[in-house]
């Protein structure tokens, strides 16, 4: 008998490279994602077919199979993997098939997707959500998430050692997204440890215009190391700070929050530089996560909440800005896209996503949405016509999380 789910992408609103260091975000799921059906098989093997591909993968439920390296399939070696030997006694054999609306490598999450595409599949078919190992540990659909981060990230969970991942840093966020999102509503979290602090309405009036650059920012090719370069900087600092006053803060955040003194403490370990990284390229960094995690997501969630979308907008724009000078993340492609959008007369707009290409959101009046999107379009075609092929433009709206299907 065949299972169907439906697995959203997601659009980061704010909080930019802030979950694995433990900040908070503002993030949504969307009506774009994977149509993924699952059929029994009677041999205990995972295959997956993936139509976009037009591919198809195989391997063992064992967990000792391994990917050709750069491969799509490590996201599915990586659950299997891990599942395997976290929970063992994974027999019944499954086929996954994969149908996209999300363009790949371009900040919409379709890799964080994939992982929890196939774990939900073989987890629900093996039901291993029903043993009291796996209750023991994740009692509920935020713990899942954070389970389902660190079977991609490879990091450690509850008791269970973590292992290599897919190779790329990262916290939970965009499993949260697409895991604990309200329909209509965006999702205000915190990462390590997940917490949801509240639901803020979207409003009606008003959606997302997307516009996807048409440069990949694959986590498993071009865009990783400057990525994971991004997250080691962050715990190069914390690291220090740790040695500095013999403590033991798991997060950035954490060491943050410790004392009064610790932001002034961080901020000379900063200007200081570390062995691994320079003062001029960690000091803008610390800085946006400071105040991208203190000030501009937590009033960007309360002008959104009363509806100042002048406020809203001002944030954004704040977000944006800290992107392009701290975070330093952003190509020509993203910033234009963003110019164009504010031009346009786009309540807000910012880049989202891992950076180093990748998309665009805009919030814009449903009424205007159809004419925005044409000439957000038509303006960076023009400007960069080498994306014409690659970029695509598209209207979206807070939506339901992942979900099984009828």
């Amino acid at each position: 008998m065949q299972t169907k789910y439906f697995i959203p992408g997601r659009i980061e609103l704010l909080g930019k490279h802030v979950d694995y260091a433990g900040g908070s975000s503002l993030t949504c799921a969307i009506d774009r994602g994977l149509s993924v059906t699952v059929t029994p098989l009677l041999r205990p093997i995972l295959r997956v077919i993936s139509a976009s591909r037009q591919n198809s993968i195989e391997m063992s439920l064992t967990g000792r199979d391994s990917a050709p390296a750069g491969d799509w399939s490590a996201y599915a070696h990586a659950v299997v993997r891990r599942l395997a030997r976290d929970f063992q006694r994974i027999t019944q054999g499954l086929c996954i098939e994969i149908a996209s609306s999300l363009p790949e490598s371009a900040g919409l999450s379709s890799s964080s997707a994939m992982i929890v595409a196939i774990a939900t599949a073989i987890v629900n078919l093996n039901q291993l959500n029903k043993r009291q190992d796996w209750l023991k540990r994740i009692p509920n659909q935020l713990a899942q998430a954070e389970y389902f981060a660190a079977l991609e990230t490879g990091a450690p969970y509850f008791d269970l050692p973590g292992d290599e991942g897919v190779g790329v840093a990262g916290g939970a966020q965009d499993h949260i997204a697409i895991l604990c999102s309200q329909a209509e509503h965006c999702g205000y979290f915190s990462y390590l440890p997940a917490r949801i602090h509240r639901y803020v309405a979207w409003p009606k009036d008003y959606c997302f215009a997307v516009a996807v650059s048409g440069v990949a920012a694959t986590k498993t090719g071009n865009a990783r190391e400057q990525y994971n370069r991004t997250a080691e900087s962050v715990r190069s600092l914390l690291g220090h700070f740790n040695a500095h006053n013999g403590s033991q803060h798991a997060t950035l955040w954490a060491a943050l929050e410790a004392s009064p003194e610790s932001l002034n403490t961080l901020r000379q370990i900063a200007l200081g530089g570390t062995p691994e990284f320079p003062a001029d390229y960690l000091v803008p960094r610390f800085e946006q996560f400071v105040e991208e995690t203190r000030v501009t997501t937590p009033r960007a969630v309360s002008a959104l909440d009363c509806e100042d979308f002048d406020e809203f907008g001002r944030q954004v724009a704040r977000s944006q800005a800290l992107a392009e000078m701290g975070l330093a993340n952003q190509l020509t492609e993203t910033s234009a896209l963003v110019r164009i959008a504010n031009t346009n007369g786009a309540i807000a707009s910012s880049a989202f996503g891992a950076g180093f290409g990748g998309s665009v959101w805009s919030m814009v009046r449903r009424s205007d949405a159809e004419s925005f999107l044409t000439a957000w379009s038509n303006n960076y075609v023009r400007l960069f016509p080498e994306h014409i092929a690659n970029s695509e433009f598209f209207l979206t709206y807070p939506s339901n999380p992942a979900r099984s299907l009828p």
